[in-house]
């Protein structure tokens, strides 16, 4: 079980956009995360008018290393550390690290 997924709200803790907050839009690979606002590089795009794209310089989001990234938590308004815990019934449940409160309901 992957302790960020898509949809999470995320905090950067390194790099340029550190303290900046995001949504998790995909999961690049097992290492990399985009997220939404944030690692936003200027990328030069050549025309083509085979395809209807004009050229230009178009703003984008680069992935960022799931290391430089930590789970809000909406109680504490801080970027927590998160763990894996298996219930009685089986199932797996992300929890916050400092409270033990779980992030899936």
């Amino acid at each position: 079980m992957k302790k960020i997924r898509k949809g999470d709200e995320v905090v950067v803790l390194a790099g340029k956009d550190r303290g900046r907050r995001g949504t998790v839009l995909r999961r690049v690979d097992d290492e990399r995360l985009l997220v939404e606002g944030v690692n936003r590089v200027k990328k030069h795009v050549r025309p083509n008018p085979l395809k209807g794209e004009v050229g230009g310089i178009v703003e984008k989001e680069m992935p960022i290393h799931v290391s430089n990234v930590a789970l809000f938590n909406p109680a504490s308004q801080k970027g927590e550390r998160v763990g894996v815990k298996v219930l009685e019934d089986g199932r797996k449940v992300r929890f916050f690290k400092s409270n033990g409160e779980m992030v899936d309901a």
